[in-house]
């Protein structure tokens, strides 16, 4: 049973990572797992995996790019790596990722938190673009206060740059925000950054080892308002 966490006991708003966190990145290739095949879990796997590494790599190279054609490339890869030449497959792939769906515990969650007063903001690597349609698409709208992307300073998380537009647009010092993400190295990024972070580890992975430690880890986001000391 997951009880209030003292650590958490001056947060004031709540922010959430997008990807892997509130939309399962995996139902875009799900939506069509017969047309692409048996391989369909590799496909997404690959996908997911070249798209954060194009992230990190253009961050580094100092070559930004928004995610929506970051996602683009990271499939061009994944299609040629599974040797899958199926121009509309692709499309409807892409068009896919506009309406990820989300976690099923996930409205539920954002209406606690908005009832109990808390302030609420999506921090993502998303284009303005990808993630107004996601939020749209899952019925959160009414649900979050702020969509903050990472295209206002032109570089993918985890650069401080980043965590820092949440405090500026909460105007809410760091360690009084908590942030939850279900990316280990995300949340590792929030943690050192000065966040409460809530890692929300979806498949029982590792800890990194990186800088910034999460203040707290659950499975999924049920737990969160518990954490927050909320009955």
């Amino acid at each position: 049973m997951t009880t209030a966490d003292d650590r958490l006991a001056q947060v004031r708003a709540c922010v959430f990572d997008a990807y892997g966190t509130l939309f399962d990145v995996h139902s875009a290739v799900g939506a069509y797992k017969e047309e692409v095949g048996a391989r369909h879990a590799e496909l997404s796997a690959i996908w997911r995996i070249k798209q954060l590494e194009y992230t990190w790599l253009r961050s580094l190279m100092k070559s930004h790019t928004d995610f929506w054609q970051v996602t683009e490339q990271a499939l061009d890869y994944a299609l040629q790596a599974l040797a899958i030449d199926n121009g509309d497959l692709k499309h409807k792939l892409m068009q896919a990722y506009l309406q990820l769906e989300a976690f099923p515990e996930v409205i539920d969650i954002l209406s606690t938190l908005k009832k109990a007063g808390y302030k609420t903001a999506i921090l993502t690597n998303g284009s303005p673009m990808m993630i107004e349609s996601a939020v749209k698409s899952a019925g959160l709208d009414e649900f979050i206060d702020y969509q903050l992307s990472v295209e206002a300073v032109g570089i993918f998380k985890p650069n401080a740059r980043v965590y820092q537009l949440a405090v500026d647009k909460l105007d809410i010092p760091a360690d009084q925000i908590c942030f939850q993400s279900s990316n280990a190295w995300d949340a590792a990024g929030a943690a050192h950054f000065g966040m409460k972070v809530v890692w929300v580890n979806r498949y029982t992975q590792p800890a990194e080892n990186l800088p910034g430690t999460p203040t707290a880890e659950l499975n999924d986001l049920s737990g969160l308002p518990a954490l927050l000391g909320l009955h």
